[in-house]
């Protein structure tokens, strides 16, 4: 059986190179049942695949520990 999979797709203001889209996917990687995270820089965005429902307010505080902000 395959497990629940959620996909999730978020705003991220702050971001101005690679580097920091990498820290963002890295950021957001830590919040637990984070499967996958791609991170858009043009689009500004994240797209989260996850096992289980994340809440906005998990992901504005790993994004704000990082420097960024949830859009």
């Amino acid at each position: 059986m395959f497990g629940k999979k959620i996909e999730k797709v978020v705003g991220v203001d702050g971001m101005h190179c690679e580097h920091c889209a990498k820290h963002v996917e890295e950021a957001i990687k830590r919040i637990e049942g984070v499967k996958s995270v791609s991170v858009s820089l043009k689009r500004k965005e994240a797209s989260i695949i996850s096992s289980k429902p994340i809440s906005d307010e998990s992901i504005k505080s790993v994004l704000d520990e990082a420097g960024f902000s949830l859009r």
